[in-house]
């Protein structure tokens, strides 16, 4: 453009080198609106070469985020995915688990009046069992100690009357013993001397 400017400046001067003053103006005055042009076109050329510039560097940018978005976001989108999906399962898990131990619980309170007569029942039971075994240990405690004082009331009667028998024949023999003393005279005594020696005979 600023080429353009100067042929025409160069062609002004040359079609009009005879006029003087107003020519002399017009050819300014156009040199002027050829400068004007030609800076005009020159920052036109600029201005476009700028442009050109920077959606030069906006596509390469663009390529360049497009290209690491590529590369980068599929595993991360399905890293993230995975693990939104491990979360609901676990979430899952989770709530079922809760749902299943409530369910427990309401299954257990629902039967709680039961169990409690159950239990109330089974202490009951095993309260009649206890006494009827401490009853019946009682009772054989008691014959043990009954029989063996029988027996030993048995052995100490037994004993008593031996000793009684004993103190009787005693008493019998002594009584015996005075009688013959009372009864025994010299004459029976000899009697009674001569009659173990015909027993000796």
């Amino acid at each position: 453009m600023r080429r353009l400017a100067l042929c025409l400046t160069m062609a002004a001067a040359l079609y009009l080198p005879t006029r003087t003053g107003f020519a002399q103006e017009k050819k300014e005055s156009l040199a002027q609106q050829a400068d004007e042009a030609g800076e005009k076109a020159h920052a036109s050329e600029e201005s476009g070469s700028m442009e050109i510039w920077k959606w030069a560097n906006f596509l390469i940018l663009a390529g360049g985020l497009g290209y690491l978005i590529g590369k980068h976001a599929g595993p991360f989108f399905a890293a993230r995915s995975a693990g939104i999906r491990k979360d609901m399962e676990d979430s899952l898990a989770q709530r079922k688990a809760a749902e299943a131990s409530m369910a427990d619980v309401v299954r257990r309170l629902a039967h709680i009046e039961a169990d409690i007569a159950a239990l109330r029942s089974q202490g009951d039971r095993d309260a009649r069992t206890e006494a009827e075994r401490i009853e019946r240990h009682t009772g054989a405690e008691i014959s043990k100690i009954q029989a063996h004082a029988e027996q030993e009331i048995a052995s100490a009667g037994k004993a008593a009357r031996m000793e009684l028998k004993r103190y009787a024949a005693e008493l019998a023999v002594e009584l015996a013993e005075q009688k013959v003393l009372a009864r025994m005279t010299p004459d029976a005594q000899d009697e009674l001397v001569q009659g173990f020696v015909r027993n000796l005979k």
